[in-house]
């Protein structure tokens, strides 16, 4: 979207040297407690997901492991990206409709929350119903406001990035992000020949660092999973990000 208006065109974006460049994220709002607008409710957000994306599918498994399935509602698009984006068509096994407006298109949604919006239209979205707009789509961020947010709510405090482990956890996300959360995308839509050696050598690097680390431990941290896991693993299970 630029301007609000849908472009068609490629999606990759590179720089000079001819490596994928991903867009940051457009809304970075926060559900709290003590944010004077986004308040944990129930039935007052809704997800927009598809199973083809790992970055969603991270979102859609803390809102299960966080016992928020009747608390945050969720509709799913088709998971190919067409000429016009991601669309909803729920005569697709597991697709939905969009529950909450009826668009045809994911876009719709992002000119719904800002008309004039210049954004690249990615999964998830988490949207409120009250302000009728975009809180966040950022993953990382969602997972951490489904994580300990609703608690209250919920009467579900399992702990996903627990205090005395949120060093090693933030460490093990800063090197698995650019290697294999973003570097599987890097590799897949590198434009030169040298960026994809580059890109591909740090990411299988970097796996077998994880795979040396998982020799003794079942899991990143230890013993209990956490953050770290959960934002791993869709990229290594999504079947969509092979290099």
């Amino acid at each position: 979207l630029i301007d609000g208006k849908w472009t068609k065109g490629s999606i990759v974006r590179s720089d000079k040297k001819g490596a994928y460049d991903r867009l940051p994220r457009t809304f970075r709002d926060f559900i709290s407690v003590n944010d004077p607008v986004y308040k944990p409710e129930s039935g007052r957000y809704h997800l927009y997901i598809s199973y083809a994306c790992p970055w969603a599918t991270r979102t859609l498994i803390y809102r299960n492991l966080k016992s928020l399935e009747s608390h945050i509602s969720v509709s799913v698009v088709h998971p190919d990206m067409m000429e016009n984006g991601w669309f909803f068509d729920n005569n697709y096994d597991g697709v939905t409709e969009d529950h909450l407006f009826g668009f045809k298109y994911l876009s719709e949604i992002y000119q719904k929350a800002d008309p004039n919006i210049t954004t690249s239209v990615t999964v998830p979205i988490l949207w409120d119903k009250k302000t009728n707009t975009i809180v966040n789509n950022e993953s990382s961020e969602i997972i951490r406001m489904f994580n300990s947010s609703f608690n209250e709510l919920t009467k579900n405090s399992d702990d996903y990035y627990p205090s005395d482990l949120k060093n090693e956890i933030d460490q093990l996300n800063d090197k698995v992000y650019p290697a294999v959360n973003n570097g599987v995308y890097r590799t897949g839509f590198a434009k030169t020949q040298k960026a994809y050696n580059e890109s591909v050598e740090y990411l299988f690097s970097t796996l077998d660092e994880l795979d040396e680390l998982l020799s003794n431990k079942k899991y990143l941290t230890g013993d209990k999973i956490t953050e770290a896991d959960l934002r791993l693993i869709p990229t290594l299970l999504d079947r969509k990000s092979v290099v």
